[in-house]
């Protein structure tokens, strides 16, 4: 059977490039172009991955967010943002979101994505995954530590050291920006 994925984006080529990309890695996709439609969806069907625009018609996205998960709906969400905030991004964290997909994003990126959500779905300790994160700090790799400790963030999103981790991992990668974000996220849950 087919895993199924739901598309919550009110910009119609970003609903038909996921679609597409989706599709091509063996999805079946369902589409919304407003947070009121994309609810109704998501509480009277079953999806396994919802990609969820922040700023949507009628009802914002994390507001659709916080909706389902009241409803008790944990389906993996993945934000779709062109305007990442910290706040929204504690904010959707706390509601459990996997990942981000910043606007404008490739295939690829949407392809990278959906692997890191393989990884963290594959059964191994949070633990396990930060060792690992380490290891290939040590070693030099600091994408696939970015990689493993996304995965371990989607399975614990309340825990500081691993925003502390990623704040080294993109100081490594030289991307300063992204290493304060996740420095004053730490800040937050410690």
């Amino acid at each position: 059977m087919r895993k199924r994925a739901l598309i919550i984006d009110d910009t119609k080529n970003i609903r038909l490039l996921l679609a597409k990309c989706l599709e091509l890695e063996g999805w079946e996709t369902s589409s919304s172009l407003n947070g009121k439609e994309g609810l109704e969806l998501i509480l009277n069907e079953r999806f396994d991955l919802i990609l969820l625009d922040i700023k949507l018609p009628e009802i914002s996205g994390t507001e659709v967010l916080r909706r389902m998960r009241e409803a008790g709906i944990q389906t993996p969400v993945i934000v779709i943002t062109a305007y990442p905030t910290i706040k929204n991004a504690v904010d959707c964290t706390r509601l459990g979101v996997v990942s981000y997909l910043q606007k404008p994003f490739t295939a690829e990126r949407l392809r990278t994505v959906l692997q890191d959500l393989n990884i963290s779905c594959g059964g191994e300790g949070r633990g396990d995954i930060k060792a690992e994160a380490d290891q290939a700090l040590l070693d030099d790799d600091p994408v696939r530590a970015k990689r493993l400790l996304s995965a371990a963030l989607a399975d614990n999103p309340h825990d500081a050291s691993l925003y502390m981790s990623l704040s080294r991992v993109y100081a490594a990668i030289g991307d300063a920006e992204n290493a304060e974000k996740f420095l004053k996220a730490y800040d937050i849950f410690k």
